[in-house]
């Protein structure tokens, strides 16, 4: 295999002709591939407005004469740049930052980093409506569509970096998509943390992005289960899993990702269906994606008044339905997720109201929290890191009900649970008290 050779260019020396590499994650630039040659200068000012600092760039691949005025053009700024070197070197010591400066830098970063995790939401959200959109009509299209998003999710979730679940705002999802993509982000971060390989990975995603897709071929109205429904209608929305498993098959999914499909109701204890199977009949992919469904059902049920809050599904599933689902992968979840998940609503050992706003899926038991403060406006709040303050933790978890009337205003308790994933490493820089 011939040796790569790559070289890194400042933003603001980019030109047409040179062939570049984006090491972002796929959601991050608006470009259908990650690596292309610049050709138009609009795509130059698309590439500046991403925030990067350099890009990297392949000589090999480039226009010579690009190369050519790239090599004068270093030159010159280099020349440049040694000029004020010696009057920097007698320069003043900077002073300190000050306060207001550094939070108001902090809460910048918050938001910003905020705002990235609800547009890949956004951009995921349309590629899973257009799935579900072409999955009769372009199936092989569906498919690919499919494995494009999944595959998105696997560059920022796989890797040696620690990943924080995030808790993002109602608005950033709609009823129809939010389900299944909470499933998907979820069922993945488990995946990691139980050791799936990479193929693995990609076959439980796209299992968990499309185990609803047999709803496609029922009525509107029995598209969500509940309490009120009779009998022969619980037996007309258990024929969605029959249903996704055909078109799965209509797809050309792998039959892994079918498996998940088929199985994502079945019980370890051989109370789910269609088939009843134990758990020892169940892929570990299927087994990963049942408690996921589960946990993302109760939290989000049809009905909303019928919501248990993230603490109390943690709870359900632990102690009353910990029989259903695979041992080692209940441990695991409840691991990741932390006793008090993203969403919830908590008093502090000081007293303090907050709500959960990520957990860091290494280390769970010290979330990051919004702090109820009527002092500072609710859109200034900054995350408060219970793992940087060992002094302080979580006393209780409470339903949004309990809290006062002007906490509940302030830090605004989901209604819908909307779960997205970002570095932890990425929040630690970013926040600080």
């Amino acid at each position: 295999m011939a040796e790569r050779h790559d070289s890194y260019v400042d933003i603001a020396q980019l030109r047409i002709g040179l062939f570049i590499h984006l090491d972002t994650g796929w959601m991050d630039h608006p470009f259908s591939l990650s690596s292309f040659k610049i050709r138009s200068q609009d795509q130059i000012d698309t590439l500046r407005s991403l925030g990067l600092k350099r890009i990297r760039y392949c000589p090999d691949k480039s226009d010579p004469h690009v190369l050519q005025e790239l090599a004068a053009a270093l030159a010159v700024a280099a020349a440049a740049s040694a000029a004020p070197a010696l009057a920097e070197a007698h320069a003043p010591t900077p002073r300190t930052p000050d306060p207001l400066q550094q939070r108001r830098q902090l809460l910048s970063q918050q938001r910003a980093s905020l705002q990235r995790c609800e547009r890949q939401f956004g951009e995921a959200t349309r590629l899973f409506k257009q799935v579900y959109k072409t999955a009769h009509s372009q199936p092989g299209s569906a498919k690919e569509q499919a494995g494009l998003l999944v595959d998105g999710f696997l560059q920022d979730i796989t890797g040696e970096q620690e990943t924080a679940i995030r808790l993002l705002s109602e608005k950033a999802g709609d009823e129809s998509s939010l389900h299944a993509l909470n499933v998907t982000v979820v069922s993945l971060l488990l995946g990691k943390i139980a050791g799936l390989s990479t193929n693995d990975m990609r076959e439980l995603g796209i299992g968990a992005l499309l185990h609803d897709i047999g709803k496609l071929d029922l009525p509107d109205r029995l598209r969500w289960q509940d309490e009120q429904s009779s009998p022969s209608e619980r037996q007309i929305y258990q024929q969605h899993v029959s249903h996704g498993v055909e078109l799965g098959k209509k797809m050309g999914l792998s039959p892994a990702a079918i498996l998940v499909i088929a199985q994502h109701h079945e019980m370890a204890d051989g109370s789910g269906y269609p088939l009843h199977l134990g758990n020892e009949k169940i892929s570990n992919a299927s087994r990963i994606v049942s408690l996921v469904n589960r946990y993302d059902n109760l939290c989000n049920p049809a009905n909303p008044a019928q919501a248990l809050t993230p603490h109390e599904a943690l709870s359900m599933l632990f102690v009353q339905m910990k029989t259903r689902f695979d041992k080692a992968i209940l441990a695991l979840f409840i691991r990741m997720m932390g006793v008090y998940p993203p969403g919830s609503s908590v008093q502090l050992s000081d007293g303090r109201y907050a709500i959960v706003a990520s957990v860091n899926s290494a280390r769970p038991l010290k979330p990051k929290v919004v702090v109820y403060d009527p002092q500072i406006a609710k859109e200034d709040a900054l995350l408060l890191d219970l793992e940087s303050t060992p002094e302080l933790g979580i006393k209780n978890s409470l339903k949004p009900i309990q809290l006062p009337r002007a906490v509940h205003d302030y830090l605004s308790p989901r209604k819908r649970l909307c779960y997205f994933f970002e570095r932890a490493r990425d929040l630690v820089e970013e926040v600080g008290e």
